[in-house]
């Protein structure tokens, strides 16, 4: 196994056993996006998402389990984005339409 396949693996294993346990008590969960170059880039997703105090539960929990037991990070970074799906219901709201899904 590569040593970046063995990154990932391990950083699901941490997700798995201290991350997601306490994002799932507030109806949320965590997205890997990426990791490259000891940099590794997620989303927070269901009731986390968007939540004002993500930067809070991303360097209190997920930043703090993952750098602990995964030497080879160098960082972990929230990417804050708005899906295509969000943007495409808004912008049918603001033209008046009633939006799908």
């Amino acid at each position: 196994m590569s040593e970046h396949k063995e990154i990932l693996a391990r950083i699901e294993q941490v997700l798995e056993e201290k991350v997601r346990p306490d994002l799932a008590l507030h109806r949320g969960n965590i997205r890997s996006l990426d990791c490259t170059d000891g940099v590794y880039r997620f989303q927070l997703t269901g009731q986390c998402a968007g939540c004002p105090s993500a930067m809070l539960t991303t360097e209190s929990l997920i930043r703090t389990a993952l750098m602990e037991n995964i030497p080879a990070l160098k960082d972990v970074v929230l990417v804050n984005s708005v899906s295509q799906e969000l943007l495409d219901q808004a912008r049918a709201i603001l033209r008046g339409e009633r939006p799908c899904g």
